[in-house]
């Protein structure tokens, strides 16, 4: 059976590409086939993880880089990729980028969408306004991406309770755990398996 070719982007410690890595291994991902990791960050713990799971790595950096979309592009094409994940990467595509993947580009969004999301809401920030506002649940989101943060189509969610004493670090944590680690490998195999389809 063909395989969709899936690019995975990356910026940091690539908790996320492992749970990907790990769910292809078990066989939850069997639509698809990680081939490429693009990080924009040289130091990114994430490449040593796919070079671990022998998966071809690629560094574009941002900085000073006026043709960053299109490098990366370049590259998507140059290895035939089918579908791309968003796994921790901290930069925001341009409209000229997501329409030209429409549909094909997938983003982990650590809360319940449409809360606590949207420019400026990432990582740790995210989990500090849940407890802020002092909602008793929150979760994670898996999207397709388009042009606006966070607003392209909802593909699967997955709710985690709120616990008394949560600080952000260990809300994250949770949220990891329970909701993102999960949620974005079946959400990546239900898209590979439609891609698959259209063959």
């Amino acid at each position: 059976m063909m395989k969709a070719k899936i690019a995975v982007l990356v910026s940091g410690g690539g908790t996320n590409l492992q749970a990907l890595i790990d769910a292809q291994k078990s066989g939850i991902i069997k639509s698809g086939e990680i081939s490429l990791v693009i990080s924009n960050k040289p130091d990114a713990y994430a490449l040593t993880r796919a070079q671990n799971a022998n998966i071809k790595t690629l560094v574009i950096e941002k900085k000073d880089n006026a043709n960053f979309e299109d490098d990366i592009i370049n590259a998507l094409e140059e290895n035939n990729i089918d579908l791309i994940v968003l796994a921790g990467f901290m930069c925001i595509l341009s409209e000229k980028f997501t329409s030209r993947f429409a549909e094909r580009i997938l983003n982990v969004h650590p809360s319940l969408i449409p809360s606590f999301c949207g420019e400026g809401f990432y990582g740790l920030r995210v989990h500090k306004a849940a407890l802020e506002y002092g909602v008793k649940v929150t979760g994670a989101t898996v999207h397709f991406v388009n042009e606006i943060p966070d607003g392209g189509k909802i593909i699967l969610q997955k709710a985690v309770e709120i616990l008394d004493g949560d600080t952000p670090e260990v809300l994250q944590k949770r949220v990891m755990e329970q909701a993102e680690w999960k949620i974005l490998p079946e959400a990546t195999e239900m898209v590979a398996k439609e891609i698959c389809k259209e063959w």
